[in-house]
């Protein structure tokens, strides 16, 4: 039986999110402590993948797995999941709203309800978890007076929904990625996302727009860029990008070629089905596989002095 690691304890939502993959509901799920913890099992060969979240839509990206991904072995992320966030504010059953005065949850999700809490609880002091499930657990245990979480973190630890639906916005979303081992990406759906991790030649002028510029010349959208501190010291970044298409294709592998050329490393992190796509989407005029067969062929003609 397959074995997959998610961001725990149980009731998170990565749990609810590595529910909804098919290939999930067959395999054992291992709750980890932290992103770290999750992604260590996976490189280890304690599981066979890691569902850790990556980015949030009102938050904007959760930097730990940004740093997981691009530094220490490589992992390579296989599919995506973006699920719909619901917080509720859980308590003991004999806990009252007006009574809270203490709240924890995770960074992102403290983030996501400040609004809430400032005009319904401005006297409680919000404390960080590990996560909504663990702020859940902490709640149950008396640590806290109530815990943000999801629902479903409330009702596995028994705890009486003091308040729901909490979120200063509506529709937030949350997208988490599957990592496994390398091994070759899935097979193109024709929407899909290739997720690279660029470290850029900073000695270069106009580095960041030779990394754009192999992008842009064949056809590649670059659908989200983010820049991260490499550690090394002030002013050295990796840059994340994700662009729509696979490694597969010829725009793709040709992008991804001349990125190895002008950048001081480039960090492939997967190509995989972009989450709730409907179908193939035509690349732009002059970037189908088959464009850049004919143009090769072109190429190869003239070098054989047929003009």
């Amino acid at each position: 039986m397959p074995r997959y690691a998610y961001l725990g304890p149980e009731a998170t939502f990565a749990e609810q999110a590595l529910l909804t993959l098919p290939e999930a509901r067959e395999a054992e799920l291992v709750p980890a402590r932290g992103v770290p913890e999750a992604l260590d099992a996976v490189r280890a060969g304690e599981v066979d993948a890691a569902l850790v979240p990556i980015e949030n839509s009102v938050e904007g990206s959760v930097p730990v797995t940004l740093d997981e991904l691009a530094t220490g072995e490589a992992l390579v992320v296989v599919r995506e999941v973006v699920l719909p966030v619901t917080f509720v504010l859980a308590g003991r059953q004999s806990m009252t709203l007006p009574a809270v005065r203490t709240v924890a949850s995770h960074p992102h999700a403290l983030a996501q309800c400040r609004r809430w809490l400032r005009e319904n609880l401005p006297a409680a002091t919000a404390s960080d978890a590990l996560s909504t499930a663990a702020a859940a657990t902490a709640a149950a245990a008396g640590e806290v007076d109530a815990g943000i979480c999801a629902p479903l973190a409330a009702d596995r630890n028994g705890l009486a929904v003091l308040a729901a639906d909490i979120g200063d916005r509506k529709g937030a979303v949350t997208r988490f990625v599957l990592a496994t081992r390398p091994r070759a990406a899935p097979a193109p759906t024709g929407d899909d996302v290739t997720s690279l991790a660029v470290f850029i030649a900073h000695d270069r002028v106009g580095a960041l727009l030779a990394v754009l510029t192999e992008l842009a010349v064949r056809g590649v959208n670059l659908t989200r860029i983010e820049s991260r501190p490499t550690g090394e010291r002030l002013g050295r970044y990796v840059f994340f990008l994700d662009c729509s298409g696979h490694i597969a294709e010829a725009r793709m592998g040709e992008a991804l070629s001349g990125l190895h050329r002008v950048c001081a490393d480039v960090r492939f992190i997967g190509s995989y089905p972009r989450a709730g796509h409907d179908g193939p989407i035509a690349p732009p005029p002059g970037a189908t596989d088959g464009d850049f067969a004919d143009a090769a062929a072109w190429l190869a003609r003239l070098r054989a002095g047929n003009v």
